[in-house]
């Protein structure tokens, strides 16, 4: 009989130190989190990312904070993607016919920003080998690549909105395409200090 009123005593106070662990860790990731954000070109949007990424347990490690901040990436860049999908599609508002071309071409472009963000988030979270090994640091290149590129694909989308592109329609997918940029870029710079033992 003593046993088996033990037993409710002894989960409480198990769920009471997962609790109070969970607790304690929570400002370590945090602070982790915050001194990150501060080496990033948007510190605010990189706090702002990370907590709406809402990944469990939080990121704890460069390399952990890098691949959640190119997850952000990927659906902030599929979201503008359809974005630009939708005005640019039947009943959209591409910007007339002189502006058909450069939202077409800007959707394009955040297609393979799309692509490249995904690549760089996969490769980032497999078996990079061992830190510091040639293998790691190539895996590691592969990520840099495309995060500049999809940067890349971005800056060239917005550029190409200058020509022919109404105001309202050029405003709106600018607003979409600057938030992907920034988090692109802020993904960029976390990429760049996981180095070996991150």
């Amino acid at each position: 009989m003593a046993s088996s009123s033990a037993a409710p005593l002894l989960a409480a106070l198990l769920l009471a130190f997962a609790a109070a662990a969970a607790a304690n860790g929570a400002p370590a990731a945090s602070d982790f989190i915050r001194k990150s954000c501060r080496a990033t070109q948007y510190p605010a949007v990189c706090m702002q990312s990370m907590a709406s990424y809402g990944g469990t347990p939080p990121p704890r490690s460069p390399r952990e904070l890098a691949r959640a901040a190119l997850s952000v990436s990927v659906d902030r860049a599929r979201s503008a993607s359809a974005y630009v999908g939708r005005l640019c599609g039947p009943g959209g508002r591409g910007g007339g016919a002189a502006g058909a071309g450069p939202v077409r071409d800007c959707l394009e472009n955040m297609a393979d920003s799309v692509g490249h963000l995904r690549d760089a988030a996969q490769e980032l979270g497999g078996n990079m080998g061992r830190a510091g090994s040639p293998g790691f640091k190539w895996h590691l290149s592969n990520v840099q690549t495309w995060c500049s590129a999809a940067l890349t694909d971005e800056n060239t989308c917005l550029d190409g909105l200058s020509r022919g592109v109404d105001a309202a329609t050029r405003s709106a997918i600018r607003g979409k395409i600057v938030e992907v940029a920034q988090v692109t870029s802020n993904a960029l710079a976390l990429v760049n200090r996981v180095g070996p033992g991150n």
